[in-house]
């Protein structure tokens, strides 16, 4: 079984210091950052193969069964980029998730086109059931740690991200605020909370209530209020560290694929970068039809061939538009999620 190979990164942005190291432990055993004040967070590279998946409660399912599951042709680090495809692929998945919950339809379709492709857990509580949920400064720094060591492995000098609600945010961090820039040429924002969401309207109120996030915090179930949503929320003080000034830095291309139609993300409009470099796409303006959502995304074959296209503008168009309801999958997910 492949080990972590011993390396340590530290960093210090924003006026927040950041330290990490890894130790020699297995491949699928979550690996701690003891070393962050305050901060207890762990990551893992999964290695159990899985099955290729169709929908996302399908796949979140199938990930609760059977913790740190890869889907097929993901995280195999003999894979050596051709030319066609010279920078592998690092996926990043969303809150309160993981590797295969959110990449089991992307992932696959991305090997089988000859993408070295690669996935990480990041952000875990430790003895917690699921990753996603903890400091996302913290976050990014386990994304750094892995892409350095995907790097090694494949001899490549740059990746590809792709990333996936929270994901997209960690790691624009990581190429923002961690000097990532040098390693990225693309970054892929998936449902990115690029500005936060106002979560349904409950934001707003609870800032304007004297001890409402307190209460919040509290009285909620931890996966409802985990330190990666409040990061996440409009207005917080870590989006508008990320965001200050641009939202973008130079050497990496930045592109948003979102729905106006978004379950999480409200406004819509946050999901766009500002800077005039980035590209956004919104799913509506290209197939009106197709109303999914933030949940549906991953899973979806219209977007999915949006991202294709973004990685290498010479695969073919998008397939046919056709038309998804509004909230198709949303019941569906959250009783996978909840039951």
């Amino acid at each position: 079984m492949r080990v972590h190979r011993p390396m340590r990164w530290v960093a210090a942005a924003a006026g927040v210091g950041l330290a990490a190291s890894i130790v020699l432990a297995p491949v699928a055993a979550a690996e701690e950052v003891p070393d962050v004040p305050g901060v207890s967070s762990v990551w893992q590279v999964p290695d159990r193969g899985g099955p290729a998946q169709g929908a996302h409660p399908d796949a979140a399912r199938y990930a609760r069964q059977h913790p740190g599951s890869v889907p097929p042709g993901i995280n195999d680090f003999t894979c050596t980029p051709t030319g066609g495809h010279p920078r592998p692929v690092v996926l990043v998945h969303g809150t309160d998730s993981n590797a295969y919950s959110d990449w089991a339809a992307l992932g696959p379709r991305l090997a089988g086109a000859g993408y070295c492709v690669f996935a990480l857990n990041y952000g875990g509580k430790p003895g917690g059931d699921n990753y996603g949920t903890e400091d996302m400064a913290v976050s990014a720094g386990q994304l750094a740690q892995f892409v350095a060591e995907v790097r090694g492995a494949t001899g490549a000098d740059e990746v590809d991200i792709v990333g996936y609600s929270q994901g997209s945010t960690v790691a624009r961090y990581y190429v923002n605020r961690l000097g990532g820039a040098a390693a990225v040429d693309q970054w892929v924002g998936l449902a990115s909370p690029t500005y936060g969401g106002t979560m349904f309207g409950l934001v707003p109120v609870l800032e304007q209530t004297p001890g409402g996030m307190e209460w919040a915090t509290a009285a909620l179930p931890p996966e409802l209020v985990s330190p990666a949503l409040e990061q996440q929320a409009q207005g917080s003080p870590f989006l508008d560290d990320l965001n200050g000034g641009a939202d973008t830095v130079p050497g990496t291309r930045y592109t948003t694929i979102g729905s106006r139609l978004d379950e999480v993300i409200q406004p819509a409009t946050n999901i766009a970068l500002h800077d005039r470099s980035a590209t956004n796409l919104m799913i509506q303006d290209l197939c009106p039809v197709n109303q999914s959502g933030h949940f549906r995304m991953p899973y979806d074959e219209y977007t999915l061939q949006l991202v294709m296209g973004v990685l290498d503008p010479t695969v073919p168009p998008a397939p046919p538009c056709t038309a998804v309801p509004a909230g198709t999958g949303i019941l569906e997910m959250i009783l996978t999620e909840n039951f």
